[in-house]
């Protein structure tokens, strides 16, 4: 794998001490640091209820660490970053119901006040929603939807891109594409974290991280 970090720039991510509890339960994530350079890929690989979907959260500002720091391109209030700064896809992909697929892509351009009709179209046509972009996401497949919430998250360039299970509905060619568009968001700047346990996922990543026992090693390919 071919390390596309640029040298000499600040870091995307940064998570430094960070620990996460939940009330009186033992603490999701203890001490954890994270680093994800811009033009990076990292995959973070973990077993259900390791904590990386909180972590996540609190790399988005859903929720709050209850020790340590988390910075998001420098900035450590991440929820109001723009969505062309950090684009998010979580595992319940967060569609609006209201929207066709084709308004839900666009909505980050609306929320910015700019328009890119082409860059819409494109991205829909690249992952194979253009027969069905006109329909509501009650009307198509989870794969369908999955993949428009992919085009949402990466239409506008973000400067960081955090996905959760991105392609775990997808056979494998529609997995590999929605890989190789994150891959081409990495090659022009995007710092993408990937919460997954997908083999497909780990052939792009530049580094393979293993949450457990509430911290992260670097380590193979699970099952390699």
């Amino acid at each position: 794998m071919t390390d596309r970090s640029p040298s000499g720039v600040s870091a995307a991510i940064e998570l430094t001490g960070v620990t996460k509890a939940h009330g009186d339960s033992p603490p999701v994530l203890v001490d954890l640091d994270l680093v994800v350079q811009p033009g990076e890929i990292v995959a973070v690989a973990g077993r259900s209820g390791s904590g990386k979907t909180t972590m996540l959260s609190l790399i988005a500002g859903w929720e709050h660490a209850s020790a340590g720091t988390v910075l998001v391109l420098g900035r450590s209030s991440p929820i109001d970053l723009k969505w062309t700064e950090m684009a998010i896809l979580p595992q319940s992909l967060g569609m609006l119901d209201e929207l066709t697929l084709a308004e839900n892509i666009a909505s980050p351009f609306r929320f910015s006040g700019a328009a890119d009709p082409a860059a819409v179209g494109a991205i829909i046509d690249r992952l194979g929603l253009d027969r069905c972009a006109n329909r509501y996401p009650s009307e198509v497949s989870l794969g369908e939807q999955q993949r428009a919430a992919l085009a949402r998250a990466a239409v506008a360039g973000p400067s960081v891109l955090i996905a959760d299970e991105p392609i775990a509905h997808q056979n494998s060619g529609w997995a590999r594409e929605m890989m190789r568009l994150l891959v081409d968001l990495a090659s022009g700047g995007t710092a993408i974290l990937l919460a997954t346990h997908n083999e497909i996922a780990f052939e792009s990543a530049d580094r393979i991280l293993h949450l457990r026992g509430g911290n992260l090693a670097a380590g193979p390919t699970p099952g390699s």
